[in-house]
């Protein structure tokens, strides 16, 4: 594999400066202080590239947001299109730093709306920030069903859940089914695209633009909406896969490679930068030829 610490360096520092201000305890309830500083964060880093709007929600009698970016096609005549929604949680488990999850997705949509800023898609970009994942993905299926209450469509909505750890460690990776076993790597050194069948042209595309980053890629189709695989259900897609939406989610599998999970030690230095920054480069790649 090239060097992609050489390759993507400006990327690799821009999600560093990201995450060292990003990774912390993000609980709303229990480090609301650092959950409300990363929100201000999202929001004043967005401003830069168009209008920032909230979608709340409420948990409990307590006000939650989504926020939002939606950023416009290359042409005028695309506008009204069914745009892509890309999206990452940023809160954490409690007592937990959150760079692996979900830190490393959220820089990433970070990059990728900086990037469709000033490369616009053949469609509208939504980027959402969801808020309340970790409390059983509240946020998502809070904006999934005002989506659907006004019937809106989407051309695709991609869950960006856990993106920075790589172990190349024979071993390293496990699986949920003894065939999935027989089927894929047993390194945790590969970017995996987990969709449902209706997927399966989003995901060798996506696949096809990753592997010329290059960064190894791996892609799994479930049927039934994830329900034979629950683990494949674990993040931000699945309430939309609920709903009838085509979704998918990009991933570094979490717990099955990635010791770290849910820990106090996931923190910055166990990520790996230059393979995050390529999963961002094939990302932005992908999106683009996305029609």
């Amino acid at each position: 594999m090239p060097d992609l610490a050489g390759t993507l360096a400006p990327l690799i520092a821009r999600l560093q400066s990201h995450l060292e201000i990003l990774v912390g305890d993000r609980d709303p309830y229990l480090a609301a202080g650092k959950h409300r500083l990363v929100q201000q964060y999202i929001a004043e880093h967005w401003t830069q590239w168009g209008s920032v709007d909230r979608h709340t929600f409420d948990v409990r009698g307590a006000t939650h947001t989504n926020w939002i970016l939606k950023l416009p096609p290359q042409d005028a005549e695309h506008q009204q299109a069914a745009p892509i929604l890309v999206g990452a949680h940023y809160d954490t488990v409690p007592g937990t730093p959150g760079a692996d999850d979900n830190a490393s997705g959220l820089v990433a949509l970070l990059e990728l709306a900086r990037y469709a800023a000033h490369h616009p898609l053949h469609r509208p970009l939504w980027c959402v920030a969801f808020d309340m994942e970790e409390y059983g993905l509240l946020g998502s299926t809070a904006y999934a069903e005002a989506l659907q209450a006004r019937q809106q469509p989407l051309r695709l909505m991609l869950s960006l859940e856990m993106l920075g750890y790589r172990d190349r460690t024979p071993g390293t990776q496990h699986y949920p089914h003894p065939l999935l076993r027989a089927l894929y790597p047993n390194r945790g050194d590969f970017i995996a695209l987990v969709g449902t069948p209706a997927t399966i042209p989003d995901l060798l595309k996506l696949q096809r633009h990753l592997g010329r980053v290059p960064i190894p890629c791996q892609w799994l189709p479930v049927p039934n909406r994830g329900r034979w695989v629950p683990s494949s259900r674990q993040s931000d897609h699945a309430p939309f896969w609920d709903r009838g939406y085509r979704a998918m989610m990009v991933t570094d599998t979490a717990f099955m490679r990635n010791p770290h999970y849910h820990q106090p030690s996931d923190r910055l230095e166990t990520l790996d930068l230059p393979f995050l920054a390529a999963v961002c480069q094939g990302l932005m790649a992908g999106l683009t030829h996305l029609k």
